[in-house]
């Protein structure tokens, strides 16, 4: 019995306190960003998130069409919870035919698949399209607006109020280069089949009579154009919300205000080239195999750690050999253990400078071990010591 009360006694953990991530945003664009002709700019990458380079990021500003990110991601939710098929059919609304703007010239009464309408959204701004997409899915355009709200919400959208899916100018409608970035990064990220809509250059509607032109030239003219979706009205001029992807890296690049179409184009290549030249994805490991943890009083005597998240990194290329990993384990563990506990975490860091913090957690789940399994426990460790 003593040494089962000094087994409990011995039985402690001071787990590893969670360290806090530094936000995805710069205070400043680093030397040798370019210089961009708008109101507003913001370069993300897509995996990470991080914020490469911006400039009044915050700023509250019209976004005409690049809206329909927001529509185009809650109807892609939607086709991958199974609340909508892209075979099924829409019925035009005298509401939604009576769209002023860039259109496909949907008839009151006409039906058209979720397929075809996607189509005229992402390749041809289709006013249109978005509000018969949005009563479709939510029953009016109103709450469906509304959904875009919350969804705004959700991922952290403190710049945005949206009044309508289109873009088309409204008191109020608002947001920021930021929060556009933020939506564009979760639809291409857990939609990857936006792009079967975003990357088409020419198409066509209504049986090969009606003919579709991408609004965003940089589909056919920049190497890696992913997408994802133009805008432009007097008030907002000219914006957009532009992703390309070179060697396995994604990057969104966000226009707000630009002056004109051409200078909206130049300013998003030259953020796409400035991305690319100067950054890389790269996978980061511990410097040794990470031990088992001993777990004190466990059905089972240890845990296995691994890592809790994708150890894959955003880096400046020219910092790729000075990348450095440090491990920091606990010594051992209570049970019971939960699956993904966290047990330590994997500090990465460049220098001084900490790149990324990976938390390191428990493989599997460890049962706390019953009374008369310590007894037991207890018993073979007295006859094998006998």
């Amino acid at each position: 019995m003593k040494r089962l009360a000094a087994a409990l006694l011995a039985a402690s953990l001071m787990i590893l306190p969670a360290q806090a991530t530094a936000g995805p945003e710069p205070s400043a664009s680093p030397a040798g960003a370019p210089a961009v002709d708008a109101a507003s700019w913001v370069l993300m990458e897509k995996e990470t998130g991080n914020i490469l380079c911006a400039e009044h990021p915050h700023d509250k500003l019209e976004p005409a069409s690049v809206t329909k990110v927001m529509t185009l991601l809650l109807v892609m939710e939607a086709v991958s919870q199974g609340r909508l098929s892209l075979t099924d059919t829409v019925q035009v609304s005298a509401h939604a035919a009576s769209m002023g703007g860039s259109q496909v010239y949907l008839k009151e009464g006409e039906l058209m698949t979720v397929d075809d309408l996607l189509k005229a959204v992402a390749v041809a701004s289709g006013n249109d399209a978005a509000v018969a997409l949005a009563e479709h899915l939510a029953g009016s355009e109103e709450a469906f607006v509304e959904r875009m709200n919350q969804r705004a919400a959700q991922l952290g959208m403190a710049d945005t109020c949206f009044v309508n899916c289109t873009g088309l100018p409204a008191a109020g409608h608002l947001t920021s280069a930021y929060d556009i970035a933020l939506m564009s990064r979760e639809l291409i990220l857990h939609h990857p089949d936006i792009r079967s809509y975003t990357t088409i250059w020419m198409d066509t509607l209504r049986d090969g009579t009606f003919q579709l032109s991408n609004t965003n030239k940089l589909i056919r003219f920049y190497e890696g154009a992913t997408g994802l979706k133009t805008g432009s009205t007097d008030a907002a001029r000219f914006c957009i919300s532009a992703t390309a992807e070179r060697d396995g890296m994604e990057l969104i690049a966000v226009i707000m205000k630009s002056p004109t179409k051409d200078t909206r184009s130049e300013a998003a290549k030259a953020l796409l080239n400035f991305g690319f030249a100067n950054y890389t994805l790269m996978d980061v490991y511990p410097n040794q195999a990470l031990p088992p943890i001993e777990v004190l009083l466990g059905e089972q005597a240890q845990v296995q750690p691994v890592l809790g998240q994708s150890s894959r990194i955003l880096i400046d290329k020219s910092q790729l050999n000075a990348v450095e990993s440090r491990v920091e384990l606990c010594e051992n563990v209570e049970a019971p253990v939960e699956a993904g506990q966290k047990l330590g975490e994997m500090v990465v860091f460049v220098g001084d400078q900490v790149l990324q913090t990976i938390p390191i957690v428990a493989d599997q789940p460890v049962e706390r071990i019953t009374i008369p399994g310590i007894f037991l426990r207890l018993v073979r460790g007295l006859f094998m010591a006998g």
